[in-house]
């Protein structure tokens, strides 16, 4: 199927190839994207549209002494299927295998790990200054989708870079979507540069008069002079104005699946002096027909039949993502203070069927956690009940708002942190383990974790009537959610006990509560009577019941968290503080960065699954040594 493909060791094997066989090449390049996307789940259309921009990239630059940087770092397949590493893309994402985003530590050819969005201009500025200040000589370029455009962060990287008139180049992959449609004014401002190639063609017809014997020059030199003057006759007020007044040579827009134009733009702008941005148009999802209709929904996919682009495995049961969203929806139905924001992720976080109900109170601020929640304080002291719906791992980039914007005013914001714990094959930038340590260390805070949809339903309802700051974390899972049969109403600061026994005590969190319920069940196999607490209520923990803890029984604490600043440093601070029994032990994720794969393998390696958990209770009850967990 890839006979090309097959023989693409490193870059510099494209370098004799005719732009007829490289478009052979970009076809089997697309062939394998989609079988091992389909296969694996991944990141597709994204791909699928600068694989002839990858191509041109690595044709006209020498990596890896020159330096490519992805943003966000998903539509790097290509870059990492022409470098040596094609003989494992089949394992993409999968536990072991090839990682989805940038790894240095997987290929040279990987100068700078991304996996969140905006940060490749800010990166590659400083390997460019880097390079200067040792006396080096290659070139830096940063591939920027236009998405990240909506970003804060790549702005400041903008202004900079202009300012210092370092040598890099920026890619600006414009394919009019990033991962949901682009919002705001830079979205429109992007529209209006795709339309003035009018004003590219005169630029590039008047460049060919240099080619006129005698006159030419001269001629050249005068029209030049006057450029300014075509410019505003071409293209409506100065489009490209922009880039050029912070300091940046613009080049563009060109056509992003034609390799010859890309590497004539891509050689020009290497001998130019200073930065330069240079657009490209690309189609999301190019080359295959369902992710070209449907972008958003081949942006991040789970398996899929490649013939009608349905996922393999179909949900049975509603996401934690849309029980969010349709619960909040209802609550809408009688208050009309309630607004739900999302920072570019409306699929992902399930606000898509809050949209449906009511498309004037969802609030899409592009790619700007650090935004959406100062917007959304804005909001709240306003009058209105903002819900900001995020990726915790996300949640990371507006810490600083959160405390200082949110927080010392103690407005009724609630956060809902989607895809807490471990996220599975995204991998280590994606997974969601350190919010408990943002969140409880700050005064006024309120932190949930659900274990079920109903108590998720229940906190959604219990938050329209709070005055204060609030968190609510859910994990990725979309498997059926066990339903608390209970009609306690929630209360935050109280627990519910699961299961009564005598001599261990699991405090478990979140995703952590069914793992507890499993552990228990081994653990009286073997004749110890456990106690299964459910911990929903992260902060405030529930006083009360610790203070009633027998001081004779063995308490565990579980958490799909980083250890340092869990929950369960909080409860054994908290207990040593009173003088109460401290907990034997806190399971959580020890100190190092997970890596990428199945979900319930990686909560294995971390010893959190049910098996790792009894298996080590009961060594610690028999006194035995327990390996240093």
């Amino acid at each position: 199927m890839s006979k090309m493909l097959e023989k693409i060791k490193s870059p510099r094997d494209l370098d004799g190839m005719s732009y007829e066989q490289l478009e052979q090449l970009a076809g089997e390049i697309r062939k394998s994207l989609i079988s091992t996307v389909s296969s694996n789940g991944g990141h597709l259309a994204s791909n699928l549209g600068v694989v002839e921009l990858t191509l041109a990239l690595h044709r006209v630059f020498h990596m890896p002494e020159d330096k490519v940087v992805f943003d966000v770092g998903h539509q790097s397949y290509i870059h990492k299927i022409i470098t040596g590493r094609y003989d494992r893309f089949s394992t993409l994402r999968s536990y072991g295998g090839l990682s989805g985003f940038p790894k240095r530590c997987e290929s040279p050819y990987d100068c700078f790990e991304t996996g969140h969005a905006s940060t490749a201009i800010s990166a590659a500025l400083g390997m460019a200054r880097a390079r200067d200040y040792q006396n080096e000589h290659y070139d830096v370029i940063a591939v920027v989708g236009d998405g990240a455009l909506t970003g804060g962060m790549c702005y400041e990287a903008l202004n900079d870079a202009g300012n210092s008139k370092t040598n890099m180049i920026v890619v600006l992959n414009d394919n009019e979507m990033s991962i949901a449609p682009n919002v705001g004014a830079l979205s429109q401002y992007l529209t209006r540069l795709r339309i003035s190639a009018g004003w590219q063609s005169a630029k590039q017809h008047v460049r060919h008069l240099n080619q006129i014997p005698v006159i030419g020059k001269p001629l050249y030199r005068v029209i030049h002079g006057i450029k300014k003057v075509l410019r505003s006759l071409v293209v409506r007020d100065n489009e490209t104005g922009f880039f050029e007044a912070l300091g940046f040579e613009y080049y563009g827009p060109i056509n992003g699946h034609d390799i010859e134009e890309m590497e004539k733009a891509f050689r020009q702008a290497r001998y130019r002096k200073g930065p330069c941005v240079i657009q490209v148009l690309t189609k999301k999802g190019y080359g295959y027909d369902k992710a070209e209709e449907r972008p958003e929904a081949f942006h991040g996919t789970p398996p899929f039949y490649v013939e009608t682009g349905y996922r393999i495995d179909k949900p049975q049961s509603p996401s934690w993502g849309h029980i969010m969203a349709d619960t909040l929806a209802d609550l809408s139905e009688n208050d009309k203070r309630i607004v739900a924001i999302t920072a570019a992720m409306k699929l992902g976080t399930g606000l898509d069927h809050f949209a449906e109900r009511f498309p004037d109170r969802l609030i899409d601020v592009g790619i700007a956690e650090e935004h959406a929640a100062t917007m959304a304080a804005g909001l709240a002291a306003g009058g209105m009940r903002p819900y900001v719906a995020v990726y915790a791992s996300f949640f990371q980039r507006c810490y600083d708002q959160m405390i200082h914007d949110v927080c010392m005013q103690n407005l009724p914001v609630v956060f809902l942190l989607d895809r807490s714990g471990i996220g599975g094959e995204d991998g280590q930038t994606h997974h969601g383990l350190f919010d408990f340590s943002m969140t409880i260390p700050v005064p006024g805070m309120t932190v949930l974790a659900p274990s079920s949809s109903q108590e998720l339903i229940s906190m959604l309802r219990w938050s329209i009537g709070q005055n204060g700051p609030c968190v609510i974390r859910y994990p990725k899972s979309i498997k059926p959610v066990q339903q608390q049969k209970t009609d306690r109403p929630f209360e935050a600061g109280k627990w519910l006990e699961l299961k009564a026994g005598m001599d261990v005590i699991l405090l478990a969190v979140g995703s952590m509560v069914p793992k507890a319920m499993d552990t228990a069940c081994i653990l009286e196999q073997h004749g110890i009577s456990t106690c299964v607490m459910n911990c929903s209520t992260v902060k405030p923990l529930d006083e009360e019941y610790l203070a009633s803890m027998p001081q004779n029984v063995q308490v565990y604490t579980m958490e799909e968290h980083m250890l340092a600043g869990g929950f369960g440093e909080y409860v054994s601070r908290y207990c040593l503080d009173m003088g109460y029994n401290v907990p034997a032990f806190c399971y959580a994720v020890r100190d190092c960065y997970i890596q990428h794969g199945d979900h319930e393998r990686l909560i294995r390696d971390a010893k959190l699954d049910a098996e790792s958990l009894a298996e080590d209770i009961y060594r610690k009850m028999k006194g035995e040594n327990a390996g240093g967990r």
